[in-house]
């Protein structure tokens, strides 16, 4: 019987303003790999340049590195990532609120990475939970601290109200009448 193990590298999330990922793009042309751009950038009907291309991207270590800058940056133009322009166009539309819980976790342990909207609740929620001080939730988001202080008070409301109509819902479902007031609660009149 043989065994086989899978390693998984950790993903490389790309920095604001880091570009050095590039170096190791396959796509990226040197003397010893003479790469022609030009197959990134093939016209609709050029079946052969964009099945070269996809290869090519299939054997490049950062293609989805390539992917969150070309979706970040809204770079509509040639194959990014193993993506065609028209694979992509969906994807530029939601990148808003694209919710990849690594890149959360990365920003938590200080990484200066490009988050979504949505990314960004979930790192003010995970500190809010996490009890991140509001200081570091400030330095981590690049905001100021007093925009930190009323994201944790908006988080701390929005998990209140979450919780009560939680319970209203399970009363209501369950019969549960033991927070229903009755007559016989207050007592008779003397």
């Amino acid at each position: 019987m043989t065994t086989s193990t899978t390693t998984s590298t950790p993903v490389r999330h790309r920095s604001l303003g880091d570009h050095t990922w590039q170096d190791q793009a396959v796509c990226s042309p040197t003397e010893y790999n003479p790469v022609d751009p030009e197959t990134f950038f093939p016209g609709p009907e050029e079946t052969d340049k964009i099945a070269t291309a996809k290869a090519l991207c299939a054997q490049c270590p950062v293609a989805r590195t390539c992917l969150d800058a070309a979706l970040e940056t809204g770079d509509t133009h040639g194959i990014r990532g193993g993506l065609t322009e028209q694979e992509r166009e969906p994807l530029h539309s939601k990148i808003a609120d694209r919710l990849d819980y690594s890149r959360v976790n990365a920003t938590l342990t200080g990484r200066d990475i490009h988050l979504t909207r949505a990314e960004r609740r979930a790192v003010v929620l995970a500190g809010y939970r996490q009890d991140v001080p509001v200081e570091r939730l400030a330095s981590l988001l690049k905001i100021t601290e007093e925009h930190a202080l009323k994201l944790y008070r908006e988080t701390r409301r929005a998990i209140r109200h979450r919780q009560i109509a939680e319970d209203a819902a399970r009363a209501a479902t369950t019969g549960d009448t033991a927070d229903q007031l009755h007559r016989d609660t207050f007592g008779t009149a003397a």
